[in-house]
């Protein structure tokens, strides 16, 4: 006879995996890691984390040789070289390499976000990305770059630096018009330019954006007002997580990406590939009507209104319209 959960109403069939799954509610965790102190709610999890000190992986995969500490984490890889994805999504037909996966997707559907901050309220549908979350509240910075010395808050997110500043490795390219990006889902959304595709509605005015980022940044902008990004230093709010990072360094004036042409350093990595572009003399922005290039995309753009003699910055005492700000506050 299957025991139900008088928290869910979920029902399991075998007793040991009904007590785990009441651990669920509980957030206890028993099972102590003597090394570091990280608590797991199963004796197993501890035991696959104890092999993180050790150095120690032994399941090997015979496709690629990765080593992983747990069978099921060469099982869940080796899906990687199969492409077999066993778990199917009932409400929109998405396939997925694990169940684990498929349960914090279909929290997509069911709207559903278990793990809460306990500074902010803010809710997730992943516990770790509630962990992730924190480190905003405690400006934790785990992950540090071994070339720089620069730290993060994830790991993905050290990857993606360390891919972008040092190796310049950008191994996802558009089929369209073969931009290149470091990181899949960034190629993702750049091939919605393209397709013209929106596929995230705003529930209050009905517009449609390109990304959920963007339609989150749109919700607070527009709609609410919200600034959930905090200065600790200053007190300053910003909409978006990567806009407080950037205005952290007029505090700290940290320079971390660094020229090796001519050795001068940026605050952003952004900054740095704009730079650049004046050593290789590359201009990858064209305009379709009289093929002048560009280094950025705002020069473009600035550029396009010669063509359609669009003039942006417009007067209120004798309505004369300039087509360049520096244009207009000279003119003011």
């Amino acid at each position: 006879m299957p025991y139900q959960c008088s928290e869910c109403g979920k029902y399991i069939t075998a007793k040991t995996d009904f007590h785990h799954h009441l651990i669920v509610h509980s957030g206890e965790k028993p099972y102590k890691c003597s090394e570091c102190g990280k608590s797991f709610k199963r004796r197993k999890g501890l035991q696959y984390h104890q092999r993180v000190h050790r150095g120690e992986k032994p399941y090997k995969c015979i496709e690629c040789e990765k080593s992983f500490t747990s069978s099921t984490g060469l099982q869940y890889h080796q899906r990687v070289h199969t492409g077999e994805k066993p778990y199917q999504c009932s409400e929109c037909g998405k396939s997925f390499t694990s169940k684990t996966i498929l349960h914090q997707h279909q929290r997509v559907h069911t709207g559903e976000k278990p793990y809460h901050c306990s500074e902010c309220g803010k809710s997730f549908t992943r516990r770790n990305a509630l962990q992730c979350h924190q480190r905003v509240h405690t400006g934790e910075k785990p992950y540090q770059c071994s070339e720089c010395g620069k730290t993060f808050t994830t790991k993905r997110i050290l990857h993606h630096h360390h891919q972008r500043v040092h190796t310049g490795d950008k191994p996802y390219k558009c089929s369209e018009c073969g931009k290149s990006f470091t990181r899949r889902n960034a190629l993702q959304c750049h091939q919605r330019v393209h397709t013209g595709e929106k596929p995230y509605q705003c529930s209050e005015c009905g517009k449609s954006l390109t990304t959920k980022r963007i339609l989150h940044h749109h919700r607070l902008r527009v709609h609410t007002g919200e600034k959930p990004y905090k200065c600790s230093e200053c007190g300053k709010s910003f909409l978006a997580r990567n806009d407080l990072h950037r205005h952290q360094e007029v505090h700290t004036r940290e320079k971390h990406y660094k020229c090796n042409e001519c050795g001068k350093s940026f605050k952003r990595g952004s900054d740095l590939q704009y730079h650049q572009r004046v050593h290789t003399g590359e201009k990858p922005y064209q305009c379709s009507e009289c093929g002048k290039s560009f280094t950025r995309s705002n020069a473009l753009q600035y550029h396009k209104r010669v063509h359609t003699e669009e003039s942006h910055y417009e007067c209120n005492k004798c309505e004369v319209s300039l087509n360049k700000f520096s244009q207009f506050t000279l003119h003011l």
